[in-house]
């Protein structure tokens, strides 16, 4: 699961029994070589999908880590791209790797929009009307059922009128799969951790049902719409392995949709 470069055995073990902030600072360094970060091909096929509803002036990567999800916001912003992350470590890596990549090619996306940086709690997001699309990848399941009312808010109230907050979500294995049975032997063991010891570290990854997601999203106040990613191909009952949870604050103004591909 890990490259030579990732961290080891040991160096995952104290992070679990960390708090979910000491332990995103302790894996900074080594988070582009696991498996946690997302991958290029989540990210691709997510800014694929977003391209059509554009174009987009200020963005935000909600929990954006070392800032892969930037790199799709770089190419779909004109003016303003922020990621917001509670980690100082996360971000510090974030920098210094975005840095080093240098701006977009201006032949092909024009002039990159300038970057910033926020530390700062999800839960309690800085800002008001101040972009018009907030994007999140993998990091919902930090987050326990009873805090997305006020996390979905937050977003809400980041937004202009007619932003969007999009997040791809992949099909739940099904029961009896190997995956079904590890993520829950994941979660069961994450749960017996925090009964034992503090500070906890919620991460959780059966928590984050897309059916009470989409209620969350309505009682927020948001419109939500769910576009298949057909890059991850379908089940074999037909539905998507994967889509893009596209949810819009209500008002003007309002971007033409995007294709389906029969979600």
């Amino acid at each position: 699961m890990f490259s030579p470069q990732g961290p080891t055995l040991r160096e995952l073990t104290v992070q679990a029994l960390s708090s979910i902030e000491h332990g995103y600072d302790l894996l900074a360094p080594k988070f582009d070589h696991t498996p946690f970060r997302t991958p290029d091909a989540v990210l691709d096929a997510v800014g694929r999908a977003l391209e059509p509803l554009g174009p987009f002036t200020a963005g935000l990567d909600l929990c954006c880590g070392t800032g892969a999800g930037m790199e799709v916001l770089r190419e779909l912003c004109r003016e303003s791209v922020t990621g917001l992350d509670i980690s100082a470590g996360m971000l510090t890596v974030g920098r210094r790797r975005l840095a080093s990549d240098g701006p977009p090619d201006p032949a092909t996306n024009g002039a990159s929009p300038p970057v910033s940086w926020v530390r700062g709690d999800a839960r309690a997001l800085p800002f008001t009307s101040a972009f018009d699309l907030v994007v999140s990848f993998g990091a919902f399941g930090h987050f326990l059922p009873r805090e997305l009312p006020g996390l979905f808010a937050g977003v809400h109230r980041a937004l202009r009128p007619g932003g969007r907050f999009t997040f791809p979500v992949a099909a739940p294995p099904r029961p009896g799969s190997p995956w079904y049975w590890a993520l829950l032997g994941f979660d069961s063991a994450m749960r017996v951790r925090n009964a034992l010891l503090r500070p906890t570290f919620v991460m959780y990854y059966r928590a984050f049902r897309l059916a009470d997601v989409r209620r969350e999203l309505a009682r927020a106040g948001f419109r939500t719409e769910l576009y298949a990613l057909p890059e991850f191909g379908r089940r074999a009952d037909g539905s998507p392995r994967a889509r893009l949870v596209v949810a819009t604050r209500p008002g003007p103004p309002d971007a033409p949709a995007a294709p389906t591909d029969g979600v």
